[in-house]
């Protein structure tokens, strides 16, 4: 597990030597207020807090709350945050902030000078703040955060600068932000970059370029040719470098290079750009769906949102990590980054574990929808091109993007010229940024919406449908000269049948792969339709996809909650009411070729799994000890897995499941806090009111991936669990030293403790 995250951080913290960049994501003031950047002065109750940052996290569930359902009843409103930095550059350098996203409609000011404004809070930015600033001197940041505008989304967003800062010297010629794109084509590697000169007098540059592999060693170099660059100008400089025998990047073996690519004066070295890059090659094919380096394959994806329940949108990497590790055990391979710009962070992680993705830039265009009616409709006309050029410049240089969606389930009008138009300029902006990958975009009932009959769908390099797979299905026998893809789909049957069955569906993404908060009407707060829990727990569904879509034998169960197949399946063999549990509707996931089910010693019958894909049932006598369940492939037990009746609840145990020792923000360590009998079983039906005590570490949020946990605060050290358990994160607070965590149950006399060292 931790190779990732090295490897991540590796990439982020490259040293350059001829820039430099420091992180500025420690020690900012944070206040909520409606100050103007001339009152800040006079604005008390400021506190310290490390970004990245969500505050609306951090607040009261509400239902009076302006964010409604799709904000998951969080508060938002205004906020300022600001930094003292030193200027330190020398005459022929240029300083610049970068910022990988703020939620929402930020302006950053510099010692009060309006820096710039970004109403998007999924896309980074930079601002030149050479001219802002006195050299040598230092400078007040201030970051005004203006999320009070709702309802402006049907998904949580959280609120605050909720991703990574940094402050960028560079020379005065230099390389554009992002602005360094390279392509693998038959042994060669092509490179397009932007150079800015910021000098007042022309200047002939040529670029150098070092391609090391991932053990740092050069596998091979080139130079482009010397361009004259006009003072105040910017250029694009096209270069290209062979390469011998390239380790192509695939999601099995997920190989990354560093390019170094120099600005070069003579021998002067001006700006260098590190670019992580994989080699591969994609096809999306009309007859056979989707390649990758030659090989035929299916994607197996899912959408996700951006923020990770109890954390918000401030998600660390190791959070990130552990929940890309619990979908890669379900089979899925692919990644739809729903419905907007992702962390840069989230993308990386793709790159090294080998996801492929579907980078999105927008949910809404001119049209609003219910629950995000002053949502990003307000700012399209404006800004729909600056963000579409954010979205692919910093998505570009990840092997792991595919394909890129311009919307989704889009409301505006799409059967006249104007709506031909909105699509074809975004379209065509893609394409001049970043000519290797397919344009696609979410259809919204396209044969009411008529696009599929006025030639709109015949504009799109891949047709991409949400749900009605049959639909999807009938256009492409009227039009097999296209490809398609299921951009959004259910967790049917028919759905994964139709993509197991039809070689010519490129892949699919199910709604979705985790839940996540908004999108439900309270007492709800979050979507709970997902193959993972919000904590990362592995639901029933996401068992039955397991059994399409993975390869080594598995077999596991569900069985019905109520007595003779009422309520909802659940993965436990200790009914709530033993008194009247009397008859177990199991459901049997696999792979294999045959299962069975074994009580108690005494097996149950050996069935084969059906070609439809369904689950094998069986109806058994419920008795209280143990459910065995095994999967055979020609006669040979192949797989198994089992369940016990638990006891009475003796203890509360507290194991590590994921995440990583650390004090950066991106070190996470994530711990099961659970109620358990003697055995050590989880008890699902003994919920209690558990206080924690964290020694060594610092306690940053709980959860319990309970759809109406809204009573406490995600922040609170007091929680309840939920089907006997719930998932607490921790930050150490040194770098050396043992972490100490007490649980005590404190919603009853029984008094249950446990107590755990890492």
């Amino acid at each position: 597990m931790r190779k990732y995250l090295f490897l991540l951080s590796f990439l982020i913290s490259y040293a350059m030597t001829a820039r430099e960049s420091r992180s500025l994501d420690a020690g900012w003031e944070f206040v909520l207020s409606e100050a103007t950047v001339d009152q800040l002065a006079g604005v008390e109750g400021w506190r310290t807090v490390d970004v990245p940052h969500d505050w609306s996290i951090e607040g009261e569930f509400d239902r009076s709350n302006p964010s409604g359902q799709g904000g998951a009843y969080l508060p938002t409103g205004m906020g300022w945050y600001r930094k003292t930095i030193k200027a330190d550059i020398g005459a022929d350098e240029r300083l610049f902030l970068e910022f990988d996203g703020v939620m929402a409609c930020s302006s950053v000011y510099v010692d009060g000078q309006l820096a710039g404004y970004r109403p998007n809070g999924y896309v980074g930015f930079t601002y030149d703040i050479t001219d802002l600033v006195t050299p040598g001197k230092e400078a007040t940041i201030a970051v005004r955060v203006d999320n009070s505008v709702q309802p402006a989304s049907r998904w949580y967003t959280g609120s605050g600068i909720n991703r990574h800062v940094r402050l960028v010297s560079k020379n005065v010629c230099h390389i554009t932000a992002n602005g360094a794109f390279t392509s693998y084509n038959d042994g060669k590697i092509d490179i397009k970059t932007n150079i800015s000169n910021t000098y007042n007098k022309d200047i002939k540059v040529s670029l150098q370029y070092i391609l090391k592999g991932a053990d740092g060693k050069t596998v091979t170099q080139g130079n482009s040719s010397a361009v004259q660059i006009g003072a105040g100008l910017q250029t694009e400089i096209s270069g290209s470098i062979d390469i011998k025998n390239p380790h192509l990047w695939s999601i099995d073996d997920p190989y990354l290079y560093t390019l170094e690519v120099s600005v070069m004066d003579g021998r002067k070295e001006l700006d260098t750009e590190i670019v992580t890059t994989g080699l591969r090659t994609i096809r999306f094919d009309n007859e056979k769906g989707f390649f990758l380096n030659g090989q035929n394959m299916k994607m197996y994806g899912v959408c996700l949102h951006s923020d990770a329940g109890a954390l918000g949108t401030a998600v660390p990497a190791s959070v990130w990590e552990y929940r890309l590790q619990q979908l890669r055990k379900l089979g899925v391979n692919a990644i739809r980054m729903a419905h907007n710009p992702a962390d840069p962070t989230l993308m990386e992680l793709c790159d090294c574990m080998g996801f492929l993705v579907m980078a999105e830039s927008f949910d809404t265009w001119d049209t609003p929808k219910n629950h995000a009616e002053k949502g990003y409709n307000l700012y399209f006309d404006d800004w729909w091109e600056a963000d579409t050029r954010a979205m692919v410049e910093q998505a570009r240089n990840h092997p792991s993007v595919v394909i890129y969606s311009v919307g989704n389930e889009i409301r505006d009008n799409l059967n006249n010229e104007q709506g031909f138009d909105k699509y074809r300029k975004q379209q065509d902006l893609v394409h001049s940024l970043d000519n290797t990958r397919p344009v696609t975009m979410a259809l919204f009932r396209p044969n009411s919406s008529g696009v599929y009959r006025n030639g709109f769908a015949e504009m799109m390099d891949v047709v991409g449908q949400n749900y009605r797979v049959d639909e999807l299905k009938a256009y492409h026998d009227a039009h097999p000269e296209k490809a398609i893809i299921g951009t959004e789909n259910t967790h049917d049957v028919q759905s994964w049948l139709m993509l197991r069955d039809d070689p010519s569906l490129c892949g699919q993404f199910l709604w979705a792969g985790i839940d996540y908060l908004g999108e439900a009407a309270w007492p709800q707060v979050m979507w709970s339709t997902s193959l993972l829990d919000v904590t990362g727990g592995v639901k029933p569904a996401g068992l039955q996809r397991a059994s399409w879509w993975t390869k080594e034998p598995m077999v596991a169960f569900a069985r019905h909650a109520d007595n003779n197949g009422a309520g909802a399946l659940v993965s436990d063999w200790t009914p709530a009411d033993m008194d009247t549990y009397d008859q177990a509707v199991i459901e049997i996931y696999s792979n294999c070729q045959e299962v069975d089910v074994w009580i108690n010693g005494e097996p149950q019958g050996r069935r084969p799994m059906p070609d439809n894909a369904r689950p094998v049932v069986y109806n058994v006598n419920y008795d209280q000890g143990i459910i065995d369940v095994r999967g055979y492939n020609d006669g040979v037990e192949a797989a198994k897995c089992f369940s016990v009746t638990v006891g009475d609840p003796q203890r509360i145990m507290i194991e590590k499941i994921g995440g990583h020792a650390g004090t950066s923000f991106d070190d996470v360590e994530i711990l099961s806090v659970s109620v358990a009998d003697a055995e050590g079983n989880v008890c699902p039906n003994n919920d209690c009111r558990i206080e924690l005590k964290v020694e060594g570490a610092e306690l940053i949020a709980v959860d319990n991936a309970d759809i109406l946990a809204h009573e406490t605060s995600h922040k609170s050290a007091v929680f309840n669990t939920y089907q006997g358990r719930m998932t607490a994160y921790i930050r150490r607070t040194s770098a050396t030293g043992k972490v100490t965590v007490t649980a005590t149950d404190c919603s009853s006399a029984a008094a249950l403790k446990g107590t755990a060292t890492f």
